[in-house]
């Protein structure tokens, strides 16, 4: 046999024997685990605080929100008014607050203090005439009924005096220190409610949380709103998940933080990509809506596949085929 024949053989044979081994040994490959799921975005009710008539509301279903953006406002004139007084009950409390702790003015005090003297000289003057009626009586000069009236007289002029040294004490001390500690605790009081006030005026505004989209524009301008009753659906921007499911067989290779890859039907070619974030540790059978070739009955655990790469094109719902990244062996 001429030798290019026999080295054209040899050649043939090495190249159908790696070809075999080639195909042996991805036939002992595992397949790449599969996934199905759906997107899942978060949605928020939005509502105002407090309750009154609905004055504006500036946007409609499938406007893009920003974070901060004012998106309707409730009549502010009965919280307007409230506010109104709640200024001016501060202000009473803190005159009255402010009239305890300083205590009584020296012009207070010097009147209290002439009615003292004057009390003092009229009771001197009681006591001295009773003194004398008392003479005049040893000597039967007056009656019993005169020496009563003196010592009458004598006795209210004392009682007088006590009265007015007590008040000009009282002027003297200030006010007792529950009396401060009530008129401090009003004050506060009022300053909460002024806070409260200022805080209602402030909720008539509806701002946006987060960037979003509105999905349900539930009331329009006009509508009496109850504090809490929803006035807009919207859809978060992020985060963006997918909500899939994995059997037990496969619950190794699902390991929070490994990449994945997401495909839509409508970029087969171009997947988004992906974390896993969540892993529940309870079983649970296959919804109905989850699209896969196993039976539906099979018990699968639950992810939560953090869409890293997320844009407008995904849908709350959509159906999502998810791999693991190529790059990442099985563990």
């Amino acid at each position: 046999m001429k030798k290019p024949v026999v080295i054209a053989l040899v050649v043939a044979g090495l190249v159908a024997a790696i070809g075999l081994g080639t195909l042996w040994y991805q036939s002992r490959q595992p397949e790449p685990l599969t996934l199905y799921g759906n997107v899942d975005i978060r949605t928020v009710n939005l509502s105002f605080r407090v309750g009154r008539r609905l004055q504006a509301l500036k946007v409609d279903e499938g406007d893009a929100l920003k974070a901060g953006q004012t998106l309707g406002t409730l009549d502010p004139a009965p919280y307007q008014n409230a506010l109104l007084q709640a200024k001016a009950n501060v202000s009473t409390a803190q005159a009255k607050y402010d009239l305890i702790t300083e205590g009584y003015r020296a012009e207070e005090i010097a009147q209290a203090l002439a009615a003292v003297n004057q009390a003092k000289a009229a009771y001197d003057y009681a006591q001295n005439f009773y003194q004398r009626q008392q003479g005049l009586w040893k000597t039967r000069v007056i009656s019993a009924n005169d020496l009563e009236n003196a010592r009458s007289s004598r006795d209210q002029a004392q009682a007088s005096l006590k009265s007015a040294q007590d008040k000009l004490s009282q002027f003297r001390a200030g006010n007792r220190p529950q009396e401060i500690a009530q008129a401090k605790a009003s004050l506060e009081q009022a300053q909460a409610q002024l806070a409260q006030a200022e805080l209602d005026l402030h909720d008539t505004t509806l701002v946006a949380p987060t960037d979003g989209t509105v999905l349900t524009r539930a009331v329009e301008p006009g509508s009496m709103l109850n504090a809490g009753s929803t006035v807009l659906t919207v859809s978060l921007t992020h985060p963006v998940w997918v909500r899939a499911y994995v059997s037990e067989r496969n619950l190794g290779d699902a390991k929070p933080g490994r990449e994945i890859l997401l495909y839509t039907d409508g970029r087969p070619d171009k997947p988004y990509h992906g974390k896993i974030g969540f892993v529940s540790p309870t079983a649970e059978f296959t919804p109905k809506s989850v699209e896969t070739p196993d039976l539906r009955t099979d018990l699968v655990y639950r992810l939560r596949i953090i869409v890293t790469d997320a844009d407008d094109a995904l849908r709350q719902g959509m159906p999502v085929t998810a791999t693991f990244d190529a790059g990442q062996p099985h563990e």
